[in-house]
């Protein structure tokens, strides 16, 4: 079984990357062999879509579980669609991760980190609008923004259902990609 892990490091002595969309590097074990690829994260400094972009590129991978701190809404959905299980960990290292995976000590991921978790550049681009919040956890889930977090006025409106229409757009066009991909196999 290939298995991704989200870490700091390129090998498996590394720690684990809490975050996902934003880690540093993915390594990819074959559970069976402990043979592992180590992948830097293209999408670390992206502004928009870090989640999205790196649930993608997992995928590509042939992944069937992935191992982190913490993912997004959008990956969350990007991971899910394209059948991976998602498996939460605190600290340690990679190789740690993988026994314990092994052992089946791991529990599946039950609750969504954040938009834009990790991004650290003061930028507000979560937007304080608590987009991305309410989603059910299950793939396919419509993301609706929680009532207290409703914009007062018009403008914030148009402009949140502007964000929320984006991200939306995102997370159809990876499930397309990855039905595309799979009916070529």
């Amino acid at each position: 079984m290939k298995i991704a892990i989200t870490t700091l490091g390129t090998d498996l002595q590394a720690q684990v990357d809490p975050r996902f969309g934003r880690a540093q590097y993915f390594i990819i074990v074959d559970t069976d062999t402990m043979e592992f690829e180590t992948i830097s994260n293209t999408s670390l400094d992206a502004m928009h879509g870090a989640g999205i972009q790196s649930g993608q590129l997992i995928s590509s991978k042939g992944v069937t579980a992935v191992i982190t701190g913490s993912v997004g809404p959008n990956a969350y959905q990007t991971l899910t669609a394209a059948g991976i299980q998602i498996f939460q960990t605190g600290a340690g290292t990679a190789a740690q991760a993988v026994e314990a995976f092994k052992k089946g000590e791991l529990k599946p991921l039950t609750q969504i980190g954040p938009s834009h978790a990790g991004m650290g550049r003061g930028m507000g681009m979560g937007r304080g609008m608590g987009m991305g919040r309410g989603m059910a956890a299950s793939s396919g889930a419509v993301v609706t923004p929680s009532p207290d977090s409703s914009p007062k006025n018009k403008n914030q409106q148009v402009q949140s259902l502007k964000t929320e229409a984006e991200k939306l757009a995102q997370q159809l066009k990876a499930i397309t990609n990855k039905i595309d991909e799979l009916e070529k196999k």
